[in-house]
């Protein structure tokens, strides 16, 4: 089979501008419509971000399956939160930097998982306290009534208009200059606030007391900028932020210069016993943050404040011109963007997350890591690594129609082995099949867990739900060949589609057939609609099922998750099925990131506790 290099050939728009260590794009006709980019990666094991429920801290994934040249992107100047608080352009980002995303209504850190470039035609949305942003035309954002994308998109979708509001904070506030006069009055608020002992604030204090020996004095008639600098100091001293609510305590006269300075630069507050409270929230203690520019990076976050503030737009326009813009991929799938909850690219979830097969049905683009056994083994032979729990398939398929030609996984479960590390597989592809030799031999020496995702029996619905990927009956045939190979095997039957596939002929049914594999056990989980994945379905089910329609949305709403009621009941169901087919103790039900549901036993190595909570950021294979 003949391979054609890409990379600088007759098709540009296959590149994907700006990734890191590309080595050429190529195809072939074995892959009709896919493009597989080859890249020489840095590292290869990735630990989980420290907040996911996940039962393990480290993953490797050798393929990604979807686009970097992606659907949703921003203008590369485009001020973007970070955790701390402070902005910084979305083109200076890096992976591994800390950003401000949102989980569960309220504002959390997450981590930049991947970053990126591409050239697109670009629109700008203006905002009613006069902040914009740049992005493409399919970029969507995050409004009142759920996300909007700014003027296009691949089918039918929702899309912004003048009117809608925004969900968050608004445009960030522009910080001051540090001169004379706002390091005079940031000394003057460090020491009437009380001194400090914070590292940052005392750091900056000695600059600026070396800067400004002969100007340290109590102006006459303050001015803007002496004032930002004496509420940066007193808030260095005194202050703290917490959810949202920024606080100041001082004693008396200082209370008085505090709430004068806060009048000044249009903030409102309260004092209750020597404690002026900043008030508007979130909103207003950021400003707050970006205005004065106080030094302590732990009192400037929002973390845990709630979305509880939103802003109109006002005009969407097209620009005429094709740009450069940037996007990144965070922990949480979303950041903020110039005040505004921005969804970044997780292209995965329109195709992998209901089994989809990764790098056809969306984009059609597979990065492959072709250094991943070299660099692997490199990181296992490292003398800090503790040989902890590693899993494979719980973003992209390790098994993918592209591991039959790349053959990475057999490398990689060999570095894992001979290092001594436990490992996990989860999949859909029945390539698997190809190294039950060489997992068989690994389970001699390290733990190993293996689950398959199985959502349906019926062949019709699979092919449309599923184009592309290997069919129930061959997957239920890998469980049997992995179960007679003296290797567990759990089985998640998700999704579970409500209406589709919930009714008890069907679970059932499939329970029975899973059962007779001899799955060492079961989790079924149902629909999970993260954004993105929500579009497809909703596009799908109008074109297949028009007549459900409105039934998901009563048992979806605006959110991401079925109504309770629903799985509640979908547990009830399941739960004597379970004990009828055997899986007494060995079956589960919940939903994603709820933490109802456990893995399957066998998913896991034996000695890595089922927890729960099946977190909605990982397991988009499912």
């Amino acid at each position: 089979m003949r391979w054609d290099g890409q990379k600088d050939g007759a098709a540009p728009r296959q590149a994907l501008p700006g990734l890191p260590g590309l080595v050429r794009s190529v195809r072939t006709p074995e892959f009709a419509e896919v493009v597989f980019h080859e890249v020489h990666a840095k590292s290869v094991l990735n630990k989980v971000p420290g907040a996911s429920p996940m039962p393990f801290k480290w993953t490797v994934n050798p393929y990604r399956g979807c686009t970097h040249g992606c659907t949703y992107c921003l203008d590369g100047s485009t001020p973007v939160l970070l955790g701390d608080g402070r902005v910084r352009a979305l083109a200076d980002l890096e992976v591994g930097d800390e950003v401000c995303g949102t989980r569960g209504g309220r504002y959390v850190r997450t981590t930049v998982l991947a970053h990126w470039r591409t050239v697109k035609p670009a629109f700008r949305v203006v905002l009613e306290d006069g902040a914009s942003l740049v992005s493409s035309g399919d970029h969507r954002f995050l409004t009142t009534e759920g996300w909007r994308h700014v003027a296009s998109g691949s089918c039918d979708l929702p899309r912004l208009a003048v009117g809608d509001r925004l969900v968050g904070f608004g445009g960030f506030s522009a910080g001051p200059e540090q001169d004379a006069e706002y390091r005079s009055g940031y000394l003057w608020g460090v020491v009437r606030g009380g001194l400090t002992t914070e590292p940052e604030a005392l750091e900056r204090a000695e600059l600026y007391a070396g800067l400004d020996r002969d100007r340290i004095e109590w102006p006459v008639a303050p001015g803007d900028g002496w004032t930002k600098g004496f509420l940066a100091g007193v808030f260095d001293a005194a202050g703290r932020c917490d959810g949202g609510v920024l606080r100041i305590r001082t004693d008396h006269p200082i209370v008085d210069a505090v709430v004068l300075g806060l009048k000044r630069l249009d903030f409102d507050c309260t004092v209750e016993d020597g404690v002026t409270r900043v008030r508007g929230g979130a909103p207003e203690a950021l400003r707050f943050c970006h205005v004065v520019d106080p030094a302590r990076s732990s009192s400037r976050s929002v973390d845990a404040a709630p979305l509880d503030a939103a802003v109109g737009v006002v005009a969407v326009e097209a620009l005429g011109e094709d740009r450069e813009l940037f996007d990144i991929t965070t922990g949480t799938g979303d950041f903020v963007a110039n005040g505004v909850v921005s969804h970044n690219c997780f292209a995965r979830n329109t195709h992998s997350y209901l089994d989809l097969d990764t790098g056809h049905d969306f984009d059609t683009q597979v990065v492959v890591k072709v250094n991943a056994v070299q660099v692997l083994t490199r990181q296992l032979r490292s003398t800090r690594w503790q040989r902890e729990h590693v899993a494979m398939g719980t973003n992209t398929d390790p098994y993918q129609r592209a591991e039959g030609r790349y053959r990475l996984m057999p490398g990689i479960i060999k570095a894992l082995a001979d290092s001594g590390t436990p490992f996990s597989i989860l999949t859909k592809g029945t390539v698997l099949a190809r190294d039950l030799p060489l997992l068989t031999e690994a389970a001699k020496s390290v733990p190993v867990g293996i689950g398959v995702s199985l959502a349906l029996l019926d062949r019709d619905l699979q092919q449309s739900l599923e184009p592309g990927t290997p069919s129930p009956q061959a997957r239920l045939d890998l469980v049997r060949r992995v179960r007679d190979a003296g290797l567990p095997c759990g089985v998640f039957i998700a999704p579970v589609l409500p209406a589709l596939t919930d009714s008890e002929e069907h679970l059932d049914a499939l329970l029975g057939a899973v059962a007779a594999t001899g799955a060492t056990g079961v989790t079924a989980l149902a629909l999970h609609l993260r954004p993105g994945a929500r579009e497809w379905f909703a596009s799908w089910l109008l074109r297949e099922h028009p007549d459900l329609l409105d039934g998901y949305r009563n048992l979806y709403g605006s959110g991401s998750y079925a109504d309770k009621r629903y799985r509640r009941w979908l547990e009830t169901r399941m739960r004597p099925l379970l004990r009828r087919h055997g899986f007494v103790g060995r079956g589960e039900a919940g939903v994603p990131g709820d933490g109802e549901g456990r893995w399957p036993n066998g998913a896991l190595p034996a000695g890595v506790p089922t927890q729960r909570g099946i977190d909605r950021d990982q397991l988009t294979l499912l």
